[in-house]
């Protein structure tokens, strides 16, 4: 079974050596919209994939520090990355180019690790990630499923290697949250009390 949840976020970029001049040379913003795709073959106690409640947390928080942010490249011209740093407080730095295709795969990539850190405590099955779609424009989106993640002549991504400025840190309820993931400590979904017994 899958469920979706759509995220949106507010986002400037340049995407370089694309084909398009405005694209490669200007920067730009879009409005996104992020879909996050789970799977699972079985139910929760509340008979659900995943309760969508447990998807304003931690996924919701790293999926907004993309908002009112501009992203770059981390082998662009360090000129303009630094300008990127001076000029905006809110920064991500990507091993990436900010393409739709790469906000799919990392988006992907995020959501899967995130969930992976999760310590459940509603009788959750096998959640995953089935898929991410993210839409650039109302005519245009990028679409990415596991084989896309793992595929690294699209590129490596790796936690270590995404970089957060410190005022989208500074806005997480948890400034250290990042870090706790990227170390491997885990999340802890809350407990539930069962009104029905099973």
């Amino acid at each position: 079974m899958l469920i979706r949840k759509l995220f949106k976020f507010e986002n400037a970029h340049i995407v370089r050596n694309c084909t398009s001049d405005r694209c490669k040379r200007s920067i730009h913003g879009h409005s996104y919209k992020v879909e996050l795709l789970l799977k699972a073959t079985k139910l929760d106690h509340g008979q659900m994939v995943y309760d969508f409640g447990l998807l304003k947390g931690v996924i919701k928080e790293i999926f907004d520090s993309f908002d009112h942010a501009i992203c770059f490249w981390q082998q662009d011209n360090p000129d303009y990355i630094q300008a990127c740093q001076n000029f905006s407080a809110r920064w991500v730095s990507l091993p990436v180019s900010p393409s739709a295709e790469q906000f799919s795969r990392m988006f992907f990539f995020l959501a899967q690790q995130v969930l992976a850190s999760t310590l459940t405590q509603n009788g959750e099955g096998d959640v995953e990630v089935y898929s991410v779609i993210v839409h650039e424009t109302d005519t245009g989106y990028a679409q990415s499923f596991l084989e896309d993640i793992e595929n690294e002549q699209m590129g490596r991504l790796a936690l270590d290697q995404i970089e957060f400025s410190a005022q989208v840190r500074a806005e997480w309820s948890d400034p250290e949250m990042y870090e706790k993931l990227k170390q491997g400590i885990k999340f802890q979904n809350p407990s539930v009390d069962l009104q029905v017994k099973l």
